[in-house]
């Protein structure tokens, strides 16, 4: 139902600065660092108390670089006509520019001198952009999209990665990052499940984590704010309260407690029928009071404006304003439309200057942790700058060589030393664009600017490429597309307010300087050759943000080209790219190989091709289920998989070179609610005869049929990397508070016995032990602070 329909302004006011009282009360986490302190109190105090209300406003909008550039340099004039009274964010500032890293840098410098030089209050601006696969910039390292890395499961690396980013972005002048993303994906026909670590909230939490640590570092002065979002259940058609508590709002909850992560950006979605941008209960009650965050609230780009026109809750952009403002939302991204209007809120007894004032402060607050109002704040590296090091392109590689998954193989892989002839088709064979996720730099400037960039900054390497580097002149590599990605254009935009056909120029720029596919001669090749690699898959233009596709089978003409692969009798390896699981149901026991690439990055060509040729060892794990079929229904392995519905390939699941056998578990056979911890242990031997990696996954389920646990959860990870015949004791310390619940209200630890279920995946569970978890009934009155097992 419209709000407006049924209330007046003064009422829709009211409604939008309460909320209802559903939650727990305030959390307090004990471990967080507060937001405000004395020394950012005075200097923001300071500041505020000589602004004037178009000063104030200024800071709680952001801008893009182009409205202060003329002929691709900054124009002091502009800057003076654009922001008289400054500006909060440069929104975006560097993924639609092809400039050096030097002049990038030169760039901002030029703005933030204005800033300090030209306006009254001498505030510098926050530069922010995306970096979740590293900084989106030209030149800068360009790891897997966050899908794939959620098939690491190493949280050590993502925070190695998160930290190069962070180099990277300070050396520019940026300070503050609109990632990681936090939601949980569990249908393949999301378009943004790439940019997901999956279906899991332990996993997707513990991942979190590790990215805002690394890319915050241990002082805000010197590393990069991390925004979590979407705050919350983005994505998911879930409107169970408890399934949200629980799950949904883990990741954050965990970033924000253990993290350290002081932006939250809220989703585009609807809760309780009011837009997430304008609502008290997800912003206040649960976001503020319930979990206790004390940082800053950014709009995601347009959300606030879109109340009024795109959800229609709002008869003007000015009572939008009012209505994100009062629910908790402090900055309007990416330009002002709603929160200029906000004088005339007051006057109109929507929203008071109290509220305008809180969300300045917060916005000046961030300003000030991040050193941007030191005397002499540094803004960027001086000298010559590299967003690309070797030690990036390491750290690049490590990922994607992890990150892919080896779904299927019949003792093909690693390829023979026999083997003389291969027949690489496909239309991902040769190309760079099926190594890039959305929001890479690459992936951006292409689709919202129609911009070509070059594949050779960074170097982006093909599995053509890779293959051709590691086989040398001893196997004989035969080269043909074979067929287009998917003719015609198989993805939909929702161009509305944009009034452009980005899809189709976006697609003219990947196919440009190709030939035309040759099926005749990739089948001809095919047929001479030893074996078939065939590249298929996804590109930029088939997934993320704002292109929708039919299905998820293989797009286009693929799947008749894979069979027809497959009808020459020849041993095919099947290398899929892509944002999301696709179907191989159809051809999946003919191919002798499956191994899911997903979008690897800038070395996902050497990657890719070190594990086909058996150097490295695959180890990578899904973070999602692998669906049979085309159905939309969401799935989720905590609810289990029914017998006529089994998936594909389980949450968890990914094949090795080698073996592992479990053994002698152990699980204490009692503990208490109020304990601390206790211990699971187990052995874990490489029974093969190669140096491999497993991904130990420790599982609990409740033996009691009466219990309101979910039947499966992911509890505990740990990589073991073993050499041949090595064996190695694995401890994992759970915390009762582990299973704790949202019912009525309350976060409660029941007393029941649980199983311990220890596996390579949620269904290939090979130990299992059982736990009295005993004890009276306890109430967390500040809610959950333990989400993690700690491994020993």
């Amino acid at each position: 139902m419209n709000l407006l329909k049924s209330i007046s302004l003064k009422h829709l006011a009211l409604t939008a600065s309460l909320f209802f009282s559903i939650g727990i009360g305030q959390l307090f986490a004990q471990n967080q660092t507060p937001f405000y302190t004395s020394e950012t109190n005075e200097v923001v105090d300071a500041i505020m108390a000589k602004m004037t209300m178009e000063e104030k406003l200024a800071q709680i909008v952001g801008t893009r670089l182009k409205f202060v550039m003329e002929n691709g340099k900054f124009s002091s004039e502009k800057a003076k006509e654009h922001m008289p009274f400054g500006i909060g964010h440069f929104c975006q500032f560097s993924s639609g520019l092809t400039l050096s890293p030097e002049e990038l840098r030169d760039l901002v410098r030029d703005v933030q001198h204005f800033l300090m030089t030209e306006t009254d209050l001498k505030i510098p601006a926050i530069f922010h952009e995306e970096a979740i696969t590293g900084f989106a910039t030209q030149g800068a390292t360009t790891f897997p999209q966050q899908i794939g890395m959620g098939c690491t499961w190493n949280p050590e690396l993502i925070s190695k990665n998160t930290a190069s980013t962070t180099k990277n972005m300070r050396a520019a002048g940026a300070t503050f990052a609109l990632s990681p993303m936090l939601d949980l994906s569990r249908t393949a026909h999301w378009n943004r499940l790439e940019e997901s670590y999956g279906e899991d909230a332990y996993l997707t939490s513990r991942l979190g984590v590790a990215f805002v640590k690394g890319l915050q570092g241990d002082d805000f002065r010197t590393g990069v704010a991390a925004t979590v979002k979407h705050f919350a259940g983005y994505g998911t058609s879930n409107n169970d309260t408890k399934e949200l508590y629980e799950e949904y709002l883990m990741p954050h909850e965990a970033c924000i407690k253990i993290g350290g992560a002081k932006s939250v950006m809220p989703s585009y979605g609807v809760y309780r029928s009011l837009p997430v941008v304008a609502n008290p209960t997800m912003l206040d009650q649960m976001l503020r009071k319930e979990i206790g965050f004390d940082g800053l609230v950014v709009s995601d780009y347009f959300a606030v404006n879109k109340i009024y026109k795109g959800y229609k809750q709002a008869p003007s952009s000015m009572v939008a304003g009012a209505m994100a403002l009062n629910a908790g939302v402090d900055i309007e991204l990416s330009s002002p439309e709603a929160y200029p209007l906000l004088p005339e809120a007051i006057e109109k007894g929507l929203v008071t200057e109290k509220e305008i004032n809180q969300a300045v402060k917060r916005s000046l607050t961030m300003k000030a942790k991040l050193g941007l109002l030191d005397k002499n704040p540094q803004i960027g590296q001086d000298g010559s700058l590299n967003f690309d090091p070797p030690e990036n392109r390491k750290l690049a590689y490590e990922s994607a060589s992890q990150s892919i998954v080896l779904l299927k193989n019949n003792g093909i892989l690693p390829l023979k030393k026999n083997i003389k002839k291969i027949a690489l088709v496909g239309p991902n064979a040769a190309t760079v664009h099926c190594l890039l996720g959305d929001y890479t730099y690459q992936s951006m400037i292409s689709f919202w600017h129609s911009t070509e960039f070059d594949p050779e900054n960074p170097k982006l390497i093909t599995l053509k490429e890779g293959l051709e580097t590691k086989l040398g002149s001893a196997v004989e590599i035969l080269h043909e597309r074979g067929c287009d990605w998917s003719a015609p254009l198989e993805s939909t935009i929702d161009n509305s307010g944009l009034g452009d056909d980005r899809l189709s120029k976006l697609k003219l720029l990947t196919i440009k300087g190709l030939p035309q596919p040759d099926l005749e001669n990739a089948i001809k090749i095919s047929k001479e050759s030893d074996v078939i690699i065939a590249a298929v898959g996804e590109n930029l233009y088939l997934c993320g943000e704002g292109r929708e596709r039919k299905g998820i089978r293989l797009p286009g003409a693929q799947e008749a080209f894979v069979e027809k692969l497959l009808a020459t009798g020849k041993p095919v390896i099947l290398v899929m790219f892509g944002g999301r699981q696709q179907l191989v149901s159809k051809f999946e026991d003919k191919c002798a190989a499956i191994v899911q690439a997903w979008f690897p990055g800038e070395e996902g060509g050497n990657a890719i091709a070190d594990i086909l040729v058996g150097n490295v060892n695959p180890s990578g794990k899904l973070c999602v289920t692998y669906p049979k079929d085309e159905s939309k229904n969401e799935i989720n392995y905590k609810r289990g998989y029914s017998e006529d519905n089994q998936p594909q390939y389980p949450f968890g699941y990914g094949l090795s070179y080698t073996n592992y056998k479990y053994s002698n578990l152990k699980v204490q056979s009692s503990a208490n609610i109020t304990d601390e911890r206790f211990t699971v242990e187990f052995n874990i031997k490489n029974t093969g005869d190669r140096t491999g990696t497993e991904i130990v996954q420790l599982y609990v389920s409740p033996k009691e049929s009466n219990s309101t646990l979910l039947p499966i959860q992911l509890k505990g990870f740990q990589r073991v990397e073993l050499k041949p015949g090595e064996q190695k004791k694995v401890i994992f310390k759970i915390s009762p508070e582990q299973f704790a619940q949202y019912i009525n209200n309350k976060w409660i630890i029941n007393p029941e016995k649980i199983e311990v279920l220890i596996g390579a995946s949620s269904t290939d569970l090979r130990l299992k032990g059982e736990i009295d978890l005993n004890g009276t009934k306890k109430v967390l009155e500040n809610g959950r602070s333990v989400f993690f097992s700690v491994n020993k």
